[in-house]
């Protein structure tokens, strides 16, 4: 949508259209792309379709086609969204150049998807910009992952929110109309290499369920459980995107939990 209100031509290709797990996605990605267009890769099968190795190997043989298509086509641009899970657990705060060592086959999968498509564009000479984003959350979001999504889901639905332990860990959130931006700022201009996309500013899981507690009123219960992990925290440095970006700005947290509040809200009286 950010996109087309620039009046930038926009293919949404969903795996209806396109399916990229199958090796004739190659052929009809050279039907469809010409040497004038840019592709952002966003399919996945996301931890909660599956954590296993089958998973891993089915999200890996879309990264393949594509790759195949990439190495034999010219287009303008490629941008790879990707994930902060690429980086070991220990990174802190997590900067460009951290380790990736990742823990899960979710992170993994990034990480060689990375690999491969940046050895396919050599090829053609194609731009890839590819960025890690943290963890994301919106009103539209359909994971409902342990953080502001799940939250304010269980808090208008349940009056309830539970934490691991007492939400002692504290994390990065990311709005996706910020994703969104830096993703039509990095086609506008081109942009190559690597990015992480996080705030740079990290909370407590606790004091955002205190926010959410606030937005939709005082019955609501936060919870806490037994703690079966130790505490980590992830902050990141965030300087290279303001570097590449010097007139972006994030969405405050606040502002990003009441319009999602509200979007849910809305949903649910609908």
């Amino acid at each position: 949508m950010r996109l087309q209100s620039r009046g930038i031509e926009v293919l949404p290709l969903s795996s209806r259209e396109i399916d990229l797990a199958k090796p004739e996605a190659t052929e009809k990605l050279k039907n469809l792309v010409r040497d004038r267009d840019s592709l952002v890769i966003v399919s996945a099968l996301t931890p909660d379709k599956g954590k296993d190795v089958a998973t891993l190997v089915r999200n890996l043989s879309m990264v393949q086609n594509v790759a195949a298509f990439l190495e034999e086509t010219q287009c303008a641009h490629v941008v790879y969204i990707s994930s902060d899970a690429v980086y070991a657990d220990d990174a802190n705060p997590v900067r460009e150049t951290s380790c990736c060592d990742p823990s899960s086959f979710h992170g993994l999968m990034h990480l060689v998807r990375e690999r491969v498509l940046a050895a396919a564009v050599q090829k053609q000479g194609t731009p890839l910009m590819i960025l890690r984003p943290t963890a994301i959350y919106g009103a539209a979001d359909t994971h409902n992952s342990y953080g502001p999504n799940r939250f304010l889901r269980t808090a208008l639905k349940n009056r309830e929110i539970k934490l691991f332990g007492m939400g002692e860990e504290k994390r990065d959130h990311l709005c996706i109309k910020d994703l969104s931006e830096i993703t039509l700022l990095s086609l506008e201009r081109r942009s190559q290499g690597v990015l992480n996309v996080a705030t740079g500013e990290s909370v407590s899981f606790f004091d955002l369920a205190e926010m959410i507690k606030a937005l939709c009123g005082n019955e609501t219960r936060i919870e806490g459980s037994p703690r079966a992990n130790p505490v980590t925290h992830r902050h990141f440095e965030i300087s290279a995107l303001y570097k590449g970006f010097p007139e972006f700005r994030f969405t405050m947290l606040a502002d990003g939990l009441t319009e999602s509040f509200a979007i849910m809200k809305r949903s649910l009286v609908g």
